[in-house]
């Protein structure tokens, strides 16, 4: 089932993302992109006044305006044309108590990472999102990218030969010094953020690409976690070793106080035969070097593309995709999915994204990587 042949949007409804809220700009824009997808609702602030001028400034029916996310699935999900899936793009705290609302009505949850602030609220989730009929999607967006289902596409073939060697890192620099804009006030309050800093907010990124693209299985890491900055309660530096099941190890770098890195997402994977790597800020090149051969450089759309990173692809060879597209790849995976739901029908297995085990890992990484920081880096298995 793929988007041709489904004509009518999903009407999406959001919790978060109001004025002057990055992500839920960007979830927008995404969930646009395919025109698979119309905002008709929201709870987009925690403050009554916000959330009211943030629907407006959206066009929103003021009807279909909340003021709290409660009130709106409790009505969207009586409404004959009521919402079918909900973007929740809050900070970390209300990812729990929100998806829960949605999820036990029966509407289709896609939200934003890490799955939730605590373990404890994570594993709740995760019961509850599997005794819903909905749909949970967890939007890792980088999963999105054509040429990270390339590089997942050549490990599962057996192009690299067994994996031995992951390294991948997640290096900015915009928390270096002290700052107190909205988004730095939030990300850094553990009541808020949880117990992880830059590990939580871009080092989950890390460890699920790294995840993705292998389909390796944590088994212990060790953690060395830093708060550089004064005062500052939660990491804004990591360095993480890794012990996969199968003999494969890895290292993981996260930090928000690397001056002279933006977005600095950068996976390599060593296996046997090869090795390929791949940076978030030139998405469309990866190289890939068989060993005792030169390195070969597969653009998007290129000579050398497989299907999985054809099917992701939207512009020919040599016009830049990045970002938002790949955000928007997630949100087409979720209305595929979504569809084939609504026909009783089996999920396509060639639409992949992010679900809600997949969020469960990440918070499950980021407690391993407190618990292990705390007993000096050591070696510590992931909490049930």
């Amino acid at each position: 089932m793929t988007a041709k042949t489904y004509d009518k949007p999903i009407r999406l409804g959001m919790v978060g993302g109001g004025n002057d809220a990055f992500i839920g700009g960007v979830h927008r824009i995404a969930a646009r992109i395919d025109g698979r997808f119309q905002l008709v609702a929201g709870a987009l602030s925690s403050t009554p006044e916000k959330a009211q001028a943030s629907g407006a400034a959206l066009g929103l029916d003021p009807a279909r305006i909340y003021d709290d996310f409660k009130a709106m699935a409790i009505r969207e999900a009586r409404l004959k044309d009521g919402i079918a899936a909900v973007a929740i793009v809050t900070p970390n705290h209300v990812h729990y108590a929100a998806a829960r609302e949605f999820l036990k009505r029966g509407i289709h949850v896609i939200c934003d990472k890490p799955l939730t602030a605590t373990l404890a609220d994570a594993r709740k989730l995760v019961k509850a999102a599997h005794d819903s009929n909905a749909l949970f999607v967890l939007t890792h967006n980088y999963t999105g990218y054509p040429l990270i289902r390339q590089a997942r596409q050549m490990v599962a073939d057996g192009t690299l030969g067994n994996i031995r060697v992951v390294q991948v890192e997640y290096a900015q620099d915009w928390l270096t010094q002290a700052t107190d804009t909205k988004q730095s006030a939030w990300r850094t309050d553990p009541a808020r953020s949880g117990l992880g800093g830059a590990t939580g907010d871009i080092g989950t990124h890390a460890f699920n690409l790294a995840s993705f693209v292998t389909g390796l299985e944590l088994e212990a890491l060790s953690a060395d976690l830093q708060a550089f900055v004064s005062g500052r309660q939660l990491d804004d530096n990591a360095h993480v070793m890794m012990r996969f099941a199968g003999g494969a190890r890895g290292m993981l770098w996260c930090s928000q106080v690397a001056p002279g890195n933006e977005n600095g997402l950068r996976l390599r994977v060593f296996g046997e035969k090869g090795g390929i790597a791949w940076m978030q800020e030139n998405p469309n090149q990866l190289w890939y070097t068989p060993f005792g051969q030169p390195k070969q450089l597969i653009t998007r759309g290129g000579a050398g593309t497989g299907e999985a990173a054809a099917r992701v692809t939207r512009v020919p060879a040599g016009h830049p995709e990045g970002y938002l597209e790949g955000f928007a790849t997630i949100y087409r995976e979720a209305a595929d999915a979504i569809t084939a739901h609504r026909a009783g029908c089996d999920v396509p297995a060639d639409v992949t994204y992010p679900t809600i085990d997949d969020g469960l890992k990440g918070v499950q990484f980021v407690d391993a990587c407190v618990r292990s920081s705390k007993r000096d880096g050591a070696w510590v298995k992931l909490a049930p």
